[in-house]
């Protein structure tokens, strides 16, 4: 068995320090976090997201491959998360909550990076069009199950997913490739590109933790800790199953898919329900309610990741 020590001083403590810079900004300056968002999603993002797709050494088979995995992976576990929340009679707002928690991991800030760590190129290429997948199930499945409740502002959220400059960059990336009209790697262009994407990784952390200094958890932890058991042991292994059914001929890919999925929950559910959902869940607000689970399930992480990476690199699972 791979050294647990070893994973987390290799690839969890850089992701930790990073995110811990971020908390501290946080905790003891006024940043404004809607600005670094812009440039992260308007620009650093999609160089990244471009860049990766367009150099990967991924096969076009493999890249759909990975497409269809995660697909399957997000029908699963909404299903599940679904089938758990009326189990429980949770109402439609809790529904909405727990769903998009389960569901959704935290690919972008940080899935990327810590795949990155863990897996190397081949990880961070996998992770990128993980995130790049799921941003598009975000801003269309997801706004969906956070305003299945009403009918106000559906078709609006729906159509941010056209605005989000990702997905441009991902078609754009992939019709280059058909083409073959990407440029070398060490041209300048794509040595700009790579250094502006390069710039996402680590402002990417800081927002994590600054978003997480800002979240005030309080006595709502008690009310998360049947998401954050699904969401950090229930979901991993719907991971595992999908992986190993989609037979990935690269290792490297098959593990980050299953690290990719047992990622924290993503913070974008939190932007979701905050403008299309109402009500409580366990007596709580809804967004407090989410912002502790994204909380809950990022401090959990720490110790879940360190545990799953040294098994996926020790290749007992995969």
């Amino acid at each position: 068995m791979v050294s647990l020590v070893s994973v987390f001083a290799s690839a969890i403590l850089p992701i930790v320090a990073v995110g811990g810079v971020g908390f501290l900004l946080g905790r003891f300056r006024d940043i404004d976090t809607g600005a670094l968002n812009t440039v992260v999603v308007y620009v650093l993002a999609p160089a990244l997201v471009f860049h990766s797709l367009a150099t990967t050494t991924l096969a076009q088979s493999t890249l759909a491959r990975i497409t269809v995995a995660i697909l399957v992976f997000h029908v699963f576990t909404v299903f599940v998360a679904e089938v758990a929340g009326r189990l429980f009679g949770a109402s439609e707002a809790a529904l909405s909550a727990i769903v998009l928690v389960a569901a959704f991991p935290n690919t972008g800030n940080y899935g990327v990076p810590v795949s990155n760590f863990a897996f190397g190129d081949t990880g961070r290429a996998t992770a990128v069009v993980y995130m790049s997948v799921q941003a598009v199930l975000m801003w269309t499945v997801g706004v969906y199950i956070a305003s299945r409740g009403s009918t106000e502002n559906r078709l609006d959220g729906l159509r941010r997913v056209f605005s989000v400059p990702l997905v441009y960059a991902v078609g754009v990336a992939l019709l280059a490739r058909a083409l073959d009209l990407v440029p070398p790697a060490d041209s300048t262009s794509m040595s700009t590109v790579q250094l502006v994407g390069d710039s996402a990784i680590p402002l990417m952390l800081l927002l994590l933790g600054i978003q997480l200094a800002r979240t005030d958890v309080g006595s709502t932890l008690s009310a998360v800790a049947g998401v954050v058991g699904l969401k950090m042991i229930v979901v991993p292994f719907l991971g595992i199953g999908v992986a190993l059914a989609a037979g990935f001929s690269d290792p490297a890919v098959a593990r980050t898919f299953v690290l990719e999925g047992a990622m924290p929950s993503a913070v974008t559910p939190l932007i979701l329900v905050a403008e299309f959902t109402e009500g409580e869940v366990a007596g709580v607000p809804v967004t407090e309610f989410v912002s502790t689970a994204i909380f809950a399930t990022t401090l959990a992480s720490v110790a879940t990741l360190t545990v799953l990476i040294a098994v996926l690199q020790s290749g007992v699972v995969l």
